[in-house]
């Protein structure tokens, strides 16, 4: 997965961190549990906080 996945990566923390509130995350701890996914393989500097808000909401979308 790259950043740009947006919708697999907050399936894929959804399945790992189901007891999580997505909404509660903050952004530093949201990018360091994106770059411990197994399946996750970019650049960790082309991380943005456009990008993390993206991830965040498809997150809370999918825990819904």
């Amino acid at each position: 997965m790259k950043w740009t996945d947006t919708y697999d990566i907050a399936a894929a923390l959804a399945d790992r961190h189901p007891d999580i509130d997505p909404a509660q995350v903050r952004f530093t701890a949201l990018r360091e549990m994106v770059l411990a996914l197994p399946d996750f393989d970019d650049d960790p500097q082309r991380c943005g906080e456009k990008i993390l808000e993206a991830i965040q909401q498809a997150w809370i979308d999918e825990a819904a």
